[in-house]
């Protein structure tokens, strides 16, 4: 085991550009990258929801040739990867704008590595596989969630392990993470509540997260998580206060700009919490949930996430009482310990507000997928030591038994 850390760092895109309208500026962005032939990767939802015209038109207008891939699917298969990195190479493009929700954007991210580096996406699966920076990135959400336009994660789906992946490097983070949230008021309201769950999974997961100087990254392995600090704390707290305050009103009442604005603003400060801090246990066991049961990712993390905030409560009490503050609840009075218990509540009780499944069983799980799903998590060693509390195997089988 390394000697404990006495430093972090911190890293975002290249660019944020955030606000109603922002959309407008993608032509000069552009411009100031130097480039002059961009492949946009989204979905065809986006092209018949008028999206990618309202994306395209400020690219023409600079003189920028633009080539649409609308083949993005929902937590995308590793070969879906390489056609659209094939339609890049047909077109020649020297830039790549991911346009849609975390699946395209995490989409165009591997196309970005693939069409710089060569080889496979599989090649680059894991912690810090990829040798140098790539093709010039531009990544616009359209959903309030996942945090990929500033991190540099790219989640894909390995089918023939029915296992989720991920790649990890800082050279996948955005060149220009531009937020424009009235790019998100077509976003069904399902797809805002599973995006606006996943937002705040990834600032609780980022808040509670073991702290920095205990970090236990082992002597030579290299990672792009850190554990818990002082700016991803600054972050995850805003995240977690926005979300408190408007989610439900964003999947209630989708034209109300001031949530959406909201919301979009959580996804991103949340973004750049865990994408330096890390996640942990919520997202090894939807790794292998989401792969066999086709939710969205922001189901699965969202449905797990109370039960994982009850294994850890015991490691991060003063946290998870803050958490609740934030949300929303009345802990006056209340000592830290039931003051920490009202967090889990409080996130239940979302879940119940916005439509999130309640339990396993709810996605058609089994009893005898627990253990599988169990032993596929543990083996994601990479998230599971940002847990604040160790755990082994049978920890993760009692967390999914208490979740069925």
């Amino acid at each position: 085991m390394s000697a404990p850390r006495t430093t972090f760092t911190f890293h975002s895109a290249g660019q944020l550009i955030f606000g109603r309208g922002a959309i407008a500026q993608l032509g000069e962005v552009a411009r100031r990258l130097r480039v002059s032939r961009v492949l946009i990767v989204t979905d065809g939802h986006l092209v018949r929801a008028g999206v990618v015209e309202r994306t395209r038109g400020p690219l023409v207008e600079a003189g920028i040739a633009c080539e649409v891939f609308d083949g993005g699917l929902p937590e995308p298969p590793l070969s879906l990867a390489e056609a659209c990195v094939a339609r890049a190479r047909d077109f020649q493009a020297d830039a790549i704008v991911g346009l849609g929700g975390g699946s395209n954007l995490d989409l165009a991210k591997i196309t970005a590595v693939v069409l710089t580096h060569g080889k496979s996406a599989r090649d680059y699966i894991g912690d810090d596989q990829i040798p140098g920076p790539i093709l010039p990135l531009i990544c616009i959400p359209t959903t309030a969630g996942t945090g990929s336009e500033v991190s540099g994660a790219s989640v894909l789906t390995d089918t023939e392990r029915a296992m989720k992946v991920g790649v990890l490097s800082n050279y996948l983070r955005p060149r220009v993470a531009l937020v424009d949230p009235l790019l998100t008021v077509s976003c069904p309201s399902k797809v805002t509540a599973d995006s606006g769950i996943d937002a705040l999974t990834h600032a609780i997961e980022a808040y509670t997260a073991v702290d920095n100087e205990h970090f236990p990254l082992p002597e030579g392995e290299r990672t792009i998580y850190q554990g818990r600090h002082p700016f991803g704390d600054m972050l995850a707290e805003k995240a977690i206060s926005l979300v408190g305050a408007n989610l439900r009103q964003a999947v209630a009442q989708g034209d109300d700009l001031a949530a959406r604005e909201a919301m979009a603003l959580a996804a991103t400060l949340a973004g750049l919490a865990f994408s330096n801090v890390g996640v942990a246990v919520v997202h090894a066991l939807e790794y292998p949930l989401g792969g066999a049961t086709h939710c969205s990712h922001g189901a699965g993390n969202g449905l797990l996430l109370p039960f994982v905030m009850r294994f850890n409560l015991p490691a991060r009490v003063s946290q998870f009482a803050r958490i609740a503050e934030l949300l929303g609840e009345n802990v006056a009075g209340l000592d830290e310990q039931a003051a920490a218990e009202r967090s889990v509540a409080a996130v239940e009780r979302l879940k119940a507000d916005i439509g999130i499944p309640a339990r396993l069983r709810d996605l058609g799980v089994t009893p005898a997928q627990i253990p599988v799903f169990a032993e596929k998590a543990f083996a994601v060693k990479r998230i599971l030591r940002v847990n604040p509390r160790p755990v082994t195997a049978r920890d993760l089988e009692s967390i999914l038994e208490s979740a069925y």
